[in-house]
C-alpha cells in the first residue's frame, strides 16, 4: 500500500464512525485535495526555478490551464480507484494489516500546508 492509500483509509476510518453514508466522499476529497496540492508545490517549484535559468518554456495562462486539467485527471483518477469495488478489496487489505494510525490533524493540515509552500515559492517567481 502505498503512502496515499493509507492516508486516505486512515481518514475514511476516522469520519466512517461519525458520517457513515459521507465518509467516502470526504475522503475522496481529501486525497483528491492532497495530490493536487502536492502537484501544486512541485508546479510552482519548476517554475521558480526556470525562471531563475531565465528559461520561457511556456507562458502562465498556459501553465495554469495544464494545472486544472491536471487536477480534473487526478481527481478522476482517485474517484475510479477508490470507488466500488476496489476500494474493498483495498480496504480489507488495510484493515487486516495493523499499520500506525496517522494524526487526524496532521493529515488534514497536509494540503493546506503544501498549498502555503506553493504560495510562498510562487512570489519567487
Amino acid at each position: 500500500m502505498t503512502v496515499l492509500e493509507q492516508f486516505f483509509f486512515s481518514v475514511f476510518s476516522h469520519f466512517k464512525g461519525q458520517f457513515k453514508q459521507k465518509a467516502n466522499t470526504i475522503a475522496l476529497v481529501y486525497i483528491s485535495a492532497l495530490e493536487i496540492a502536492i502537484m501544486f508545490v512541485l508546479g510552482c517549484f519548476f517554475a521558480a526555478f526556470l525562471s531563475q535559468l531565465n528559461s520561457d518554456v511556456m507562458s502562465s495562462d498556459k501553465g495554469w490551464t495544464l494545472f486544472v486539467l491536471i487536477a480534473i485527471g487526478i481527481h478522476f483518477k482517485n474517484w475510479i480507484k477508490y470507488g466500488g469495488k476496489k476500494r474493498k478489496v483495498m480496504n480489507a487489505k488495510f484493515n487486516r494489516k495493523k499499520t500506525a494510525e496517522h494524526n487526524i490533524v496532521l493529515l488534514l493540515l497536509l494540503p493546506f500546508i503544501c498549498l502555503g509552500f506553493g504560495l510562498l515559492l510562487l512570489q519567487a517567481v
